[in-house]
């Protein structure tokens, strides 16, 4: 017959001694907060940058409009998916605060999702800036003139539209932060 006398491997069976390394660390209410501002700076920006018409009358009327530049159409439906996502994400956290048993799973949903909304905020908010920036300045090599000294206002709405997704850029980097430290805190020592 077998003996049941087996020692036991304490090391895993045993309790933490601390509820602290067993949960992790908890930013849940952090994160609602900086993906609440993802979408106050996503509507922002893309209302800032749509209501920016402008007509100027060189010897005919000429509007500028974002819907005149693929780079600004491009800005505007980059923004309006960062938007929705910051919705949708926002609700499950506060869904996650009320279920902590998901919270580990959705963490590292989180990360990848966030990487990708990244990138999708960071390739618009780049293009809109390349052709806001050659709007300001012009470019001598292929003969572009500069246009913002005639179409102030509407120079003045994308700056202010670019700036804005730039710091949703900068509020994307630390949800991606916040979530793999969170998640790094769950993982027992």
């Amino acid at each position: 017959m077998a003996s049941t006398d087996k020692p036991v491997d304490t090391e895993y069976s045993r309790p933490t001694s601390s509820a602290h390394a067993a949960a992790g660390v908890d930013l849940f209410k952090f994160d609602v907060i900086l993906r609440f501002l993802l979408f106050a700076a996503s509507l922002v920006s893309v209302v800032v940058i749509v209501t920016g018409n402008e007509t100027k009358y060189v010897p005919r009327p000429v509007p500028a409009k974002f819907r005149y530049s693929p780079a600004f159409v491009y800005f505007v439906a980059a923004l309006s998916v960062a938007g929705l996502y910051s919705i949708i994400t926002t609700l499950a956290s506060l869904y996650a605060i009320k279920n902590p048993a998901l919270k580990a799973k959705l963490l590292l949903y989180f990360i990848l999702w966030d990487a990708l909304i990244l990138g999708i905020i960071a390739s618009a908010t780049g293009t809109a800036g390349g052709v806001a920036y050659v709007g300001l300045k012009g470019n001598k090599h292929v003969n572009w003139n500069k246009i913002c000294n005639v179409y102030d206002k509407f120079c003045r709405h994308v700056g202010a539209s670019v700036a804005v997704a730039l710091f949703g850029s900068i509020v994307t980097v630390l949800l991606i932060w916040i979530s793999a430290y969170s998640l790094h805190s769950r993982v027992p020592k």
